[in-house]
């Protein structure tokens, strides 16, 4: 695996760990596992895509790009929820965008 698909997927674990707290905070009601590990493996996955991305674009591009992606790598999410959670999908974007800068600062590190 290249060192940007290993930043990409512990950066998308972590990211999930955040929107598992920060539903489990949202929510009236007490979230299930299920829905909870659906919401983690969502910004694993939001990860290994961006992580098998090209490296060609410049930054501004790339956070572009991590815009679109986690988007709609989120959208699947977002739909499965009856489009209830907008927060997390719109984090999807933001992670999307975070994604791309920590694998770009890693890849770019001296």
């Amino acid at each position: 695996m290249s060192k940007r698909l290993i930043v990409s997927l512990i950066t998308g674990a972590i990211l999930g760990i955040f929107c598992i707290v920060g539903a489990s905070l949202r929510s009236i009601e007490t979230l299930s596992a299920a829905y909870l590990f659906s919401f983690w493996f969502n910004r694993v996955v939001l990860g290994l895509v961006i992580g098998l991305l090209g490296t060609k674009l410049a930054i501004t591009k790339r956070l572009l790009r991590g815009l679109v992606v986690g988007l709609f790598i989120s959208l699947a999410f977002y739909s499965a929820t009856e489009f209830n959670d907008l927060t997390g999908f719109l984090a999807g974007g933001v992670y999307g965008v975070i994604i791309e800068y920590v694998t770009y600062k890693i890849e770019t590190k001296k």
